[in-house]
């Protein structure tokens, strides 16, 4: 009765009577080349690696998750998020014990979204991961605009100063966010957690704009 009133579709195209199909399932598995190194115009002076492009089934699940409470899409997501942290781990460009530390989100996003989608993410990504936890230590200081819409430049001032650490952290760390785009957020995230002494060794995310 259910899907009658409210249609079961896929979280990435968009296809009848699935949560998540075959084809988006394949599309965002994590390839063997991946995560990618990119370069925000923002530079947070740490690598930043992301698994694909914000476009098509990446982007749709993305907006579906942090929009419209698909939260049946945390899982799909969180599974190349987990390979990617496996294969850093692999590469060596991580080691643990690693703290997994989500970027912020505003308070009001996360109450409208029934919780932090991000944290979220990495909680499901690490679950089986021996050594990783998940440390959600930054916070937004109050009156931060959404940067959706923003300019470069607007985002970078936006966040100037904003991000704070609510939780210390040790060891290594991985930052976590679901989409770069200018980098601001990551870059202003990085400060916060490297005044108060955290090794952060990269930022991941699961696209990049």
């Amino acid at each position: 009765m259910l899907d009658l009133i409210l249609p079961l579709q896929c979280g990435g195209c968009g296809a009848p009577a699935t949560r998540w199909c075959p084809t988006c399932r394949h599309e965002l598995a994590l390839q063997p080349d991946q995560p990618h190194l990119i370069t925000p115009r923002l530079d947070p002076g740490v690598p930043v690696l992301a698994l694909g492009r914000y476009a098509g089934p990446r982007r749709k699940a993305v907006v579906a998750l942090k929009e419209h409470g698909r939260a049946d899409l945390i899982a799909p997501l969180a599974a190349p998020l987990q390979a990617a942290i496996e294969r850093l781990l692999t590469w060596g460009v991580l080691d643990t014990p690693l703290t997994v530390v989500p970027a912020p989100t505003r308070r009001s996003a996360a109450r409208r979204r029934g919780g932090d989608p991000v944290a979220r993410l990495a909680r499901t990504a690490v679950t089986a991961l021996p050594g990783v936890t998940v440390v959600p230590a930054l916070r937004l200081r109050p009156f931060t605009r959404d940067s959706v819409g923003l300019s470069s430049a607007d985002r970078q001032r936006n966040i100037a100063g904003r991000i704070h650490l609510g939780t210390p952290v040790d060891g290594t760390v991985l930052l976590v966010d679901d989409v770069v785009t200018t980098g601001a957020t990551a870059a202003e995230s990085v400060r916060a957690l490297q005044t108060r002494g955290a090794d952060v060794a990269a930022v991941l995310a699961l696209a990049h704009a």
